[in-house]
């Protein structure tokens, strides 16, 4: 990127959103690039990132939207990731951490190439080490942004609880939906913590509880028929990846959220309660003091 190109950018406000190659995560960067972000999208694989990117472009009318590799489950990935942020940018003003993995298909406990179970790293890790390595630019910002994301399916679980011996499923019995779920309220907890640290600075970390949203299932080839059928029958009472990038704009620009950290909204844009679990400072604590754990961990 030129010098000239840069400064014009960066006369935006800058968000970065991973995992936008796609559903709420591509749709949320069409909408922030029409109301006059800059947009960087950070995607695993640069082939559907390219096609997202040149989608967003034209939907969006702005060339200020912009593509960057990167593997939220992968270290080496966040930090040659945030490597270029830093080497592009002087600050960053919102970061939303939309990438997850979900893959009910999935039934036995994958690693990542750095040999860390791939639904605990990506879903709460990854997004935790990101935003350490980009909080000098969001302090740079003059109301630096930290989305965070969890689900509306916390609710049916509320006896779910951060295995803190256990978190990767070593010792029992994988189970994508219990992983998900750990990882999104280990997300919930690790939002309040950062509020709480950043108490006093420019920059807030809020959470959206996501309910249940429509998906592509053309991008899901390897579920059964019956499968696909239940997602078609739950995609009729479902909110459109559109109306739900809303709620991501929402916070992610809204002058009434000025100052505003440590909350929890919903798809209406409404404050709501995460569960006494996530709330108790001694639980926080500890899920927070694993997490940084993983943050000191080599690859094995």
């Amino acid at each position: 990127m030129d010098i000239k190109k840069k400064v014009c950018i960066m006369t935006k406000k800058l968000s970065i959103i991973t995992g936008a190659n796609a559903g709420i995560g591509k749709q949320a960067a069409i909408q922030l690039a029409q109301a006059g972000h800059a947009v960087i999208i950070g995607c695993r694989s640069m082939e559907r990132g390219q096609k997202a990117l040149e989608e967003i472009r034209r939907l969006s009318g702005s060339d200020d939207v912009m593509l960057l590799q990167l593997d939220v489950s992968l270290k080496s990935s966040i930090e040659a990731f945030a490597d270029k942020v830093k080497a592009q940018y002087s600050a960053v003003d919102v970061l939303i951490h939309n990438a997850a993995v979900f893959d009910i298909a999935q039934k036995e406990r994958r690693l990542t190439a750095e040999g860390f179970e791939t639904v605990w790293m990506t879903n709460h890790i990854g997004p935790v080490y990101l935003t350490e390595l980009l909080l000098d630019l969001l302090k740079q910002s003059d109301n630096g942004r930290v989305i965070t994301i969890a689900s509306k399916g916390l609710l049916a679980m509320p006896r779910l609880t951060v295995d803190l011996n256990d978190p990767e499923f070593k010792n029992r019995k994988f189970n994508m939906t219990k992983a998900y779920y750990q990882s999104k309220r280990a997300q919930i907890m690790f939002t309040y913590d950062l509020a709480e640290k950043l108490r006093g600075s420019a920059v807030t970390a809020n959470c959206i509880r996501v309910p249940a949203v429509q998906i592509d299932l053309s991008r899901h080839p390897e579920l059964s028929a019956f499968t696909k059928w239940i997602y078609r029958q739950k995609s009729k009472h479902a909110i459109t990846p559109q109306e739900m990038a809303k709620t991501y704009v929402y916070l992610a620009t809204s002058d009434a959220l000025k100052g505003v950290s440590g909350k929890y909204f919903d798809e209406k844009n409404q404050y709501v309660q995460s569960n006494a679990y996530t709330r108790n400072r001694d639980t926080i604590k500890a899920v927070m003091n694993l997490t940084a754990q993983y943050l000191r961990r080599e690859a094995r």
